[in-house]
């Protein structure tokens, strides 16, 4: 039996042009603005958070008797041994739906922002640049000296 080693150091493989692709797509715009918005929206969405739970909810609290928002949650079975009591969390959950409300109304005043920026950018009127003089050839720039010469010579 033949020895059917392969030789791998003589053998051309196909290029691979996965990497440029991915480059392409990873460079293009789009996706670094994105990348980008992603990552501020994070950071935005982490002060929200401790807008709400820190500044929002604690006055609300007060006028409310004291009563902590994150302790807010119905107990559906007290514990039992070392088992934690099932609650339903509700509390939280009122924190969470203000968190959101908070976000949804920035997103939809900069939204707004850009629609009205754009159509002020759509209105203004484009800025009207001067004709410029037919492009003349060679034969058209002689043409008219010979007629001017001749205007000039019959003139006299």
């Amino acid at each position: 039996m033949k020895n059917s080693r392969i030789d791998f150091k003589n053998t051309k493989l196909p290029k691979v042009k996965f990497v440029d692709e991915f480059k392409a797509f990873a460079l293009r715009g789009n996706v670094v603005d994105m990348a980008v918005g992603i990552i501020v929206g994070a950071a935005f969405g982490k002060i929200v958070t401790s807008f709400v739970n820190d500044i929002i909810m604690p006055p609300i609290g007060l006028l409310l008797g004291g009563v902590n928002f994150s302790d807010l949650k119905f107990v559906m079975n007290d514990m039992i041994g070392n088992k934690p009591p099932v609650t339903i969390n509700y509390g939280n959950f009122i924190q969470v739906i203000i968190d959101f409300l908070i976000i949804a109304f920035a997103i939809f005043m900069v939204i707004k922002l850009i629609a009205k920026a754009k159509r002020k950018e759509e209105a203004a009127p484009a800025p009207v640049a001067a004709p410029e003089p037919p492009i003349s050839n060679k034969e058209e720039i002689l043409l008219t000296e010979i007629r001017d010469l001749l205007k000039k010579n019959t003139e006299k």
